[in-house]
Formats: structure tokens, C-alpha cells, sequence
């Protein structure tokens, strides 16, 4: 499954509508949880029960398509069954117990309810809120893809407009010739990541360099008036500030691990528990803006896309031992060059990532030949990841 996003352009009534949507499929969803909360053994048919009572109950529910209905619903389903699932796998802290939703951004569409036109370049929403036809922003072309191959249709609402993501059920894979390399890769604050060959990523720190912007944003909306139309108006430049942030640090997650899976035919990270780790107050935010997470998430999607093989390992101990002869050699976080008995003087970072890619291989059996590169096919692995690819028109922060 991939998502193809675009741009919805029209006018500012048409916008109105989609806004009545949204909180149409957000009043749906609440009282899909709420009948959930009240009864025991609910399944999704039950809930998708519930959301024909609610379209007769009330006149303006029923003009959402009622495929929409059951999407909202489904949402209050799967927040269900996350619950559940953080019980069973005893996850420590708060398992997310579904929550109402007082702000929702989207709405969603499955096989009906919206028209693409002959030139798929147009969109019309054709249940009872008549939104009308939007023109589509973007470069990528729907013309590849069959409607039939269309499963669902989002409308998502950002500060800085009106988007429409498209899910479409086809497998991406991509060909590349094999490099044979392998790869340990460190993520840091002071580099972004340093891998095994000892070349370095410089962290960009997008939030510390936007930080000036964003507090002078943040007092002009204090100094507006609660519920007044300049205060919405600071609102909603504040929020187009964060947008950017958001999507620079994405924007290079993704290019980033590109450069890494198409470089390496064998690629190990650090499998970090980062939820964890923003409970330090100290390096909260520099944690949050390197988002590690995310370049995670895109090095394991690529790898499926590319066909290459991509590891996570436990990240103990990768700083302290040394990659030659394997002591472990106690260091703060203030010590940046890795000293061992042995001989051995490596950047810390360089250490880590040789003790990263070395507790891969061992991990998945590979081994290394004379020559001193590991014995690896990394082909034939052409099965889609379950993570979305979003490919945005262009950028708009």
C-alpha cells in the first residue's frame, strides 16, 4: 500500500464543507468508543450497526457517505485494539486507553462516496455534503493506477491548507544493482548518525534554528484575544511555522535513509527505545528534533523496497566495548574518543557503530570471508512493508 498526496484546491465555501466533514467523522468516532465504553464484547459489525441508528438518529450525520461512517468507526476499533495489545505485551507505562477526540484533522473515504475526472487531475465528493470538484496539486501522476486499485481516499486539513491523500493498493519495489557493503550505523546529537566506515551526517537541528521564529510567533498569539479573528489568524501562522519544521526534519529523514540503504547491501542499526529516552529533560528536545524514530521507520521501509536487508539490534553496550578486542571500557557521555588497552583510539561514535554491525552479523548468521566482508544475499526480498510512502506535490513551508 502507498499513499499518493496532493494539494485540494477551491473555494473558501467549498472549504467550510470539508470542515462540516470532518467533525461529522469525528462525532461519528466518539460515539462509536462511547457505545464500546457502555457494552461488553462489541465487534466492528456492531459498531458498523451503530453508525446506520446514528445516520437516521441525526439528518446531518447521514450526509456522510456511509462507507465514511464505518471508517470513523473503524478508528475507534483499531485505538481498541491497540489498548488491548499494549496489555497483552505487558508495555510498561500508559497503554493508551482510547481517549475521545476533541480535535480530529481528517476524514476518511473507502471505494465510495468521491469521483475522480477522466483526466485525474479533478475530485468530487458526491455523498450529501456535496463538497463539489477540488483541482489536484501535485506531480505524480494517478494515471498509473487503476480506480479499482484506489482503497481509500483521506482528506486531511493542515495549517497551511487542504490535502487529499489517496492509499492505493499496488507493491512498490525498486531495482538496484548490488554493492555488496555493509553498514553499522550510530545516531547521535552531535553528528546525526556516524556509520562503521567513520563518515559522518551533520545533525541539521531544524527546531533550534527555527526556535527564534517560533517563540516570536507564540507571543503574538498571546496577545490576541481569546476567540478573536486575529488571534486565529496568529494561530494558524504559528501552526504553518511548525508545519515547515515538521517537514524539513522529514523531508531529511527520508533522503537520508535513501543515501544509507542505497549505498549498503547489509545495513544494522540501533534498535532505541526513544520514548524512553525523552524523559530526560535535558535532551528532550535535541532527541525529538534529531528524530531518530522516523529515519528508523524509513531505513526498515526502504530496505523491504530495495530489496536490501536491514537490522535492529539492542543498542547495551555498543558505546562501552571496544570493537577490537571486545573489553568494556567505561565512558560518561562527556568522553568522545573510545581509548582501549588494546591500541585501540576510535571516535566513540566509529566504535559504536562497528559494535553495532558486528552484533547484526552475529545475529543473523552471517559470516565474515577472508577478504573481511560479510557473506550476504540481500535479493529477492521484494515484499511490501506496511509502512505508507506519502509522495507530497511539492514543498509549501
Amino acid at each position: 500500500m502507498i499513499t499518493l498526496e496532493y494539494k485540494l484546491k477551491g473555494k473558501p465555501a467549498q472549504y467550510r464543507v470539508i470542515d462540516d466533514m470532518i467533525r461529522t467523522a469525528q462525532f461519528i468516532r466518539n460515539k462509536a468508543l462511547r457505545y464500546w465504553m457502555d457494552h461488553q464484547n462489541v465487534k466492528l459489525s456492531d459498531l458498523y450497526k451503530q453508525c446506520a441508528i446514528l445516520a437516521k438518529e441525526f439528518e446531518w450525520a447521514r450526509k456522510l457517505n456511509s462507507m465514511a461512517r464505518q471508517a470513523s468507526a473503524e478508528r475507534a476499533i483499531f485505538a481498541v485494539q491497540r489498548f488491548f495489545a499494549n496489555c497483552q505485551a505487558k508495555k510498561p507505562g500508559k497503554k493508551g486507553y482510547p481517549q475521545f477526540k476533541k480535535f480530529t484533522g481528517s476524514v476518511e473515504y473507502k471505494t465510495s462516496g468521491w469521483k475522480l475526472a477522466s483526466d485525474k487531475r479533478r475530485l468530487t465528493f458526491t455523498d450529501g455534503f456535496a463538497a463539489g470538484t477540488f483541482r489536484l496539486v501535485g506531480s505524480r501522476d494517478l494515471h498509473f493506477y487503476a480506480p479499482s486499485e484506489i482503497k481509500r481516499v483521506r482528506v486531511v486539513r493542515r495549517a497551511d491548507g487542504y490535502y487529499v491523500q489517496f492509499c492505493v493498493n499496488v507493491k512498490r519495489t525498486e531495482e538496484v544493482s548490488p554493492t555488496g557493503k555493509t553498514i553499522g550505523i550510530d545516531v547521535g546529537l552531535n553528528h546525526f548518525l556516524t556509520d562503521s566506515n567513520g563518515d559522518t551526517v551533520p545533525n541539521p537541528r531544524y527546531l533550534r534554528k527555527s526556535e527564534k521564529a517560533l517563540r516570536r510567533a507564540q507571543r503574538k498569539v498571546s496577545r490576541k484575544k481569546k476567540g478573536s479573528a486575529n488571534r486565529k489568524k496568529a494561530i494558524n501562522k504559528l501552526g504553518r511555522k511548525h508545519l515547515k519544521v515538521s517537514r524539513q526534519r522529514k523531508d531529511f529523514a527520508i533522503k537520508t535513509a535513501l543515501c544509507v540503504v542505497k549505498s549498503s547491501d547489509f545495513v544494522a542499526y540501533e534498535d532505541l527505545q526513544v520514548k524512553n529516552m525523552v524523559k530526560n529533560r535535558k535532551l528532550a528536545k535535541s532527541i525529538s528534533d534529531a528524530a531518530w524514530s522516523q529515519f528508523a521507520q524509513w531505513l526498515q521501509y526502504l530496505g523491504k523496497v530495495y530489496g536490501k536487508t536491514v537490522v535492529a539490534v539492542a543498542p547495551q553496550y555498543t558505546s562501552q566495548d571496544c570493537s577490537a578486542c571486545g573489553n568494556r571500557v567505561k565512558k560518561s557521555l562527556s568522553v568522545r574518543t573510545h581509548i582501549c588497552g588494546c591500541g585501540t583510539i576510535l571516535d566513540r561514535d566509529q566504535n559504536a557503530a562497528l559494535n553495532i554491525l558486528a552484533k547484526a552479523l552475529r545475529q543473523t548468521g552471517i559470516e565474515i570471508n577472508t577478504a573481511g566482508h560479510a557473506e550476504i544475499n540481500a535479493w529477492g526480498q521484494t515484499d511490501l512493508y506496511s509502512l505508507v510512502v506519502t509522495s507530497t506535490s511539492k514543498p509549501t513551508g
